[in-house]
């Protein structure tokens, strides 16, 4: 969803966390990450405008950060 929201492609959120493509697609298919790359990919989304969301009854997710003016 957080890659979605950004209108980036799996390539494009490799480049900006510095991991493959390969470990974007695995992560995304719900397979075994490294926690290094989960940071990474967390990290560059996160560098990106987004904010992650806690469980709070609802769900957890993610929304874009509030721009302060």
């Amino acid at each position: 969803m957080g890659r979605a929201a950004l209108g980036w492609s799996t390539a494009d959120l490799a480049r900006e966390a510095d991991v493959g493509a390969n470990t974007i697609n695995r992560f995304e298919a719900g397979q075994d990450a490294r926690i290094s790359s989960v940071d990474k990919i967390r990290d560059a989304l996160e560098r990106a405008g987004l904010e992650f969301i806690p469980e709070n009854g609802g769900g957890a997710g993610v929304r874009m950060r509030e721009r302060k003016a």
